[in-house]
């Protein structure tokens, strides 16, 4: 299936990361590269355009679109692109994108398993190794199935529909996606199945365990900001509130100055604020932009910079 990518949010990622035609920058998620050749075609024969994704899928897509423009791409998750510009020896870059979540070839591939709307086998993977979703739902324990449901997809029908899985999987193992969304059906009050698909949630869940995403993001918020020379930009698309959220947090972090007690009369730690915000509130997706493509509907972008 060839690699499809509809860059969400693509003006206003450009904007935000403010391109300079002689900069080095990384899209830590190249996937179909649509952001990331738009970038490039920005740049001089000085500039530098350094891809990342840990899926081959991508990786060997992104390679052939990127061919003729300044640019490099590896095969790494984004946590891990610190190691990359030690291998280039560059010591800063002026921008890094990180487009999180699932990439439309993921969710279209149907052997892949991230949809719960056709069968397939039970997989997730991003990088198409390690741990599977397969392996969670046959092999973790009920307590363990329903804590991701509840703290990675904000289910609140967590605990019935992990001890559903754990009952099914005694009597056989369960292989496919349409074998898990069936449990999951059945787990919820028919008044939720009728108000919408009860899947997602729990796809989602068991998707972010299995692929370790945000553990990923910690380290990769951190790994990005700390390769920007000053006046570098961060940019971050995400595509849920967990993913924002952590995001968020991270930002403010960074453009934190004083933490001195609020009753102490003047400042003595002499904290700094290391970045500051692009823009104070995320940008979503236009009107237009939603008629093209309804999955950037949920996309909200974050733009720091540092100091």
């Amino acid at each position: 299936m060839e690699f499809v990518h509809i860059p969400v949010l693509l003006n206003e990622v450009l904007s935000g990361l403010d391109i300079k035609p002689d900069g080095i920058y990384i899209d830590g998620t190249v996937g179909g590269a649509g952001h990331s050749r738009e970038i490039a075609k920005q740049l001089s024969d000085k500039g530098l355009l350094i891809g990342l994704d840990r899926d081959p899928d991508a990786v060997s897509a992104a390679s052939e679109r990127l061919l003729g423009f300044p640019t490099k791409v590896f095969h790494c998750n984004y946590d891990e692109m610190q190691k990359v510009l030690d291998k280039l020896g560059i010591s800063a870059v002026d921008g890094v994108l990180m487009d999180l979540g699932v990439s439309s070839h993921q969710l279209d591939t149907v052997e892949r398993g991230f949809s719960y709307h056709t069968d397939a086998p039970l997989d997730m993977r991003m990088s198409q190794t390690g741990l599977s979703a397969e392996d969670i739902v046959n092999t973790w324990s009920e307590a363990s199935i329903a804590k991701i449901l509840f703290e990675y997809g904000e289910e609140k029908f967590a605990r019935s529909i992990a001890k559903k899985i754990a009952e099914a999987r005694m009597e056989a193992p369960i292989k496919t996606t349409l074998q898990l969304a069936e449990l999951v059906k059945s787990s919820v009050p028919q008044k939720v199945r009728r108000e919408k698909n009860p899947c997602k949630k729990t796809f989602q869940a068991i998707r972010i365990a299995a692929n370790g995403e945000f553990e990923h993001l910690e380290r990769g918020l951190e790994a990005a900001f700390g390769s920007l020379r000053s006046g570098g930009r961060l940019a971050v698309i995400t595509f849920h509130s967990l993913e924002d959220r952590i995001v968020k947090k991270q930002f403010a972090k960074w453009c934190q100055g004083c933490i001195c007690p609020p009753d102490f009369p003047q400042c003595i730690c002499g904290r700094e604020p290391e970045g500051r915000l692009v823009n104070k509130k995320p940008l979503t997706a236009s009107d237009s932009e939603l008629a093209l493509n309804i999955r950037s509907r949920s996309a909200k972008l974050r733009v720091i910079e540092r100091r």
